[in-house]
C-alpha cells in the first residue's frame, strides 16, 4: 500500500473552512481540477467532471461534521490507483480556533503506474492543486 498525508494551514477558523470544503458534493467549489460534482445512489456517491476530461467516481464512506472530516473511496477513474481510500480532515488551531486551521488529505492506495513514484506523485499533485487554491481563497 502506498501512502500519501498531506496538510496545509489556513489562516480562517475551521469552521469557515469546513463550511466550503466539507460537503461530499463541494469539490467543484473549491478544487480546480474538478469542473462539476453530481451526486448519486441518495448522496453516497459522486460523479466528478475533471477539467479537460475525464471521469472519477467516488464513494462516501463516512462523514462527521462535528469533527470536521469525511472518508471516501474511488469506484472508478484514470488516475493510476487501485484500493483507493482518502480522508479529508480541518482542524482547528488555538482556542475557540482562532488561531486558523489545518486541512489534512491523506490516503492509502495501491498504485496502477509503472512505479509507485509516479502513482504517489500524481496524488500528491491532486492534493497540492487544491491546497494552492484553498490558499487563494482564504489566505495561507
Amino acid at each position: 500500500m502506498t501512502k500519501v498525508s498531506m496538510s496545509t494551514e489556513l489562516g480562517v477558523s475551521a469552521d469557515e473552512v469546513w463550511k466550503l470544503i466539507g460537503g461530499f458534493n463541494a469539490l467543484p467549489d473549491w478544487h480546480p481540477a474538478v469542473e462539476k460534482s453530481e451526486l448519486e445512489e441518495e448522496g453516497q456517491m459522486r460523479r466528478l467532471s475533471l477539467a479537460g476530461g475525464g471521469t472519477i467516481v467516488e464513494k462516501l464512506e463516512k462523514i462527521d461534521d462535528n469533527a470536521r472530516t469525511y472518508t471516501y473511496t474511488i469506484t472508478d477513474s484514470p488516475l493510476p490507483v487501485a484500493n483507493y481510500t482518502a480522508t479529508i480532515k480541518v482542524i482547528g488551531e488555538g482556542p475557540g480556533n482562532e488561531g486558523g486551521c489545518r486541512v489534512e488529505w491523506s490516503s492509502e492506495f495501491d498504485s496502477e503506474a509503472p512505479t509507485e513514484e509516479e502513482a504517489r506523485d500524481v496524488i500528491q499533485g491532486i492534493y497540492q492543486a487544491g491546497f494552492d487554491n484553498l490558499k487563494k481563497m482564504f489566505g495561507g
